[in-house]
């Protein structure tokens, strides 16, 4: 008799984890969804200059991740001057940003990536991926 009660615990706990996986599976096809549809909504006003320096040229969906690519155009600064003097600045100003603007997307599983390359050169000069955990442990 213990012996079948122990089967039947096994059981229930297998049959309860079987569905919490499907569950999540399903949340994250779900999400790769809204990522697709979002990365395909807000593409079509694209390119977009965002202030004197930098403009937004694609917007895209990998997985559940929603990338947003920038180009700098810092005029006669090297890639290597635009990294050294503006990383922290921006990452601070995209953490900021995303994380009082994205926590629907954040909570629900979907991780935001900024991603900014050199105008002049195409290499990439930051890239900062934003997930909900990150936000509770940003400090501005």
């Amino acid at each position: 008799m213990k012996n079948v009660f122990g089967w039947l615990t096994t059981l229930a706990m297998l049959s309860t984890l079987l569905m919490a996986d499907e569950l999540a599976e399903k949340i994250r096809l779900q999400n790769q969804n809204v990522v697709k549809a979002a990365a395909h909504e807000l593409s079509k006003e694209l390119p977009k200059r965002v202030d004197p320096f930098t403009r937004l040229t694609g917007i895209d969906a990998d997985g559940v991740m929603l990338i947003y690519t920038f180009e700098i155009d810092a005029g006669p600064k090297s890639d290597d001057q635009i990294i050294k003097e503006g990383k922290e600045r921006m990452r601070r100003n995209v953490m900021a940003g995303v994380c009082s603007t994205s926590q629907r997307f954040l909570k629900s599983g979907i991780v935001i990536s900024y991603r900014y390359i050199s105008a002049a050169s195409k290499k990439p000069l930051f890239r900062f991926d934003v997930a909900e955990k990150d936000c509770s442990t940003f400090v501005h």
